[in-house]
Order: structure tokens, then sequence, then C-alpha cells
């Protein structure tokens, strides 16, 4: 069984510094091989690529565009009447991936528009998440990308966000049949709306391209004060043979440098060297 490798997400790690160029550096200097950005679009691609170089950090992940903001939206993929603002956002994704060496694009699904009733947009939205996937896939597919698909809760971040369920998103998956779109599985939001993590880790696993995990409810350090025990899950992770990378998306507590301990305790137990050792 191989430890679990892990990457600094940088859109919510080292809120102390700023810029990703100075986020990238400190995620090398302690000890992290690998990291994501959410939305890197504020900054020239190489750039960016020339500070992951020099950190000594791949970038294994980025997010489609969000769309616009300011007015409300989180993701384009299954929002009707937005389909050019996608394959747009798309090019663009695929354009910073390439730039930053970056393999994996999570292809965000959006939100339920403003005053519809989820229930009766439910198929249309299905409909036109299912055909902008299919394109994503042949575009993604000439540049040997993968694109991946995370369920985010709607209990407590997004209560109208499109999908939801790792259920839900793996029926998508399932219609749409193409190799090169997967799962992404933050254990936070798979806690918040469907709890059963063992028996869904086992379950989706086999699709899973991507993990992300924080404590559940206050979203923090994994070990922070919470319902999960990531002792356990990353054990679990680790029997089931998951190779993937497992992405630091949570808010630190304090000082992000100091939040690590849990991390540099992981690294201890599975008889890695230390950054500086």
């Amino acid at each position: 069984m191989a430890p679990l490798r892990f990457s600094a997400n940088l859109s919510w790690l080292f809120p102390e510094l700023s810029g990703f160029p100075a986020r990238l550096r400190a995620a090398g200097s302690l000890g992290f091989e690998a990291a994501e950005i959410g939305w890197p679009y504020a900054e020239p691609p190489e750039a960016l690529a020339r500070a992951a170089r020099e950190a000594g950090l791949r970038v294994v992940l980025i997010n489609t565009p969000p769309g616009d903001r300011e007015k409300g939206e989180n993701g384009l993929g299954a929002v009707p009447g937005r389909q050019a603002a996608f394959r747009e956002g798309l090019e663009q994704a695929v354009l910073y991936a390439k730039a930053l060496d970056c393999s994996r694009i999570h292809l965000m699904a959006g939100r339920v528009p403003k005053g519809a009733d989820r229930a009766a947009v439910r198929s249309e939205m299905e409909i036109v998440f299912l055909e902008n996937l299919r394109h994503a896939a042949e575009v993604l597919a000439q540049e040997n990308l993968v694109g991946l698909l995370e369920p985010i809760n709607t209990r407590i971040t997004d209560p109208r966000y499109f999908l939801d369920t790792p259920q839900q998103a793996a029926a998508i998956l399932q219609k749409v049949g193409r190799p090169n779109l997967q799962l992404q599985m933050d254990l936070f939001h798979w806690q918040i709306m469907d709890g059963n993590l063992t028996g869904n880790v086992r379950e989706f696993l086999p699709i899973v391209g991507h993990v992300q995990v924080a404590q559940v409810p206050g979203r923090g350090e994994p070990d922070s004060p919470g319902e999960l025990n990531f002792s356990y899950l990353f054990q679990l992770l680790e029997d089931e043979g998951y190779t993937g990378f497992v992405g630091c998306e949570y808010q630190p507590r304090g000082d992000t440098a100091e939040g690590l301990s849990w991390l540099r305790s992981y690294w201890e137990m599975r008889g890695r060297p230390q950054a500086g050792q």
C-alpha cells in the first residue's frame, strides 16, 4: 500500500500570502509535491507555470471559470442558455492546463437558476450538462486531459448547486460514457449530503480521479474538531488502492504552516523525510 500524496489547494491555504506565486513557494517549502488552484485566471499562465517549477510543484487540478460571479454564477456546465459561455471557459481552462502541465480540470456544473424549482428544471439541466460534457470530453481527449465532476453539498455550502450527490454524478458519468471523465470526491461534501463514507468510498473509488478533504462541519484542518476520523479515512483510501492526489481544500484555523501538523504526522508515520531534513 503506497502512502497517499497530498496537494495544497492554494485557493484555500496560505490566505496570509498574497498571490498564487507566493503560495506556490510556501507550499513547496513545506514539503508538498503538488498544488491545485480553483480559478487561476487572474494571473498569466506562464508566470504561474514558472512559479510552480521554481517551487518544485506539480499543478494537478484547476476548475473551469465560474461565469459571472456578480450575477451569482458558480460554474456553467448545466446552466441552460449558457452553453456558449461554458465552451469559451473550457477553452480558457485547457489553455491554462497545458501551460501548467496540469492533467485534470474540474468541470463545474453550476447553480439552479434563481427562483426556479429544482425538481422542475432538473431534467432540462441534465440534458444541458450531458451535451456540454460530451463536448468537453472530446476537447479534453485531444489534449490528453481528464475532466472531473464534483458534487457540492446543498445543505451548507451552495443550496442551489445542481450536482450535489455522488450518486447523481456517477449516473451522469455513466450516461456520458467517456473514459476521460471521472468523479471528484470531496469528503467534506459527501459526508454532509450522504454520510456512509466507507461504503461510498468503496463503491465509487474506481471512477474517482481526485480526492479532497476538510473536517465537517467547520471545514478546517483534518485534525480539527468534527465528525470525520481522517486516520481511518486515509487508511481506507490506502487499503482501497487509491493512487491519485488528495487535495487539502480547507480553511486554516490560523497560520497555514502551523496547521499542517496533521500532515507532518502522517508523513512521519509513513516514513517520509520532512522538508528541510
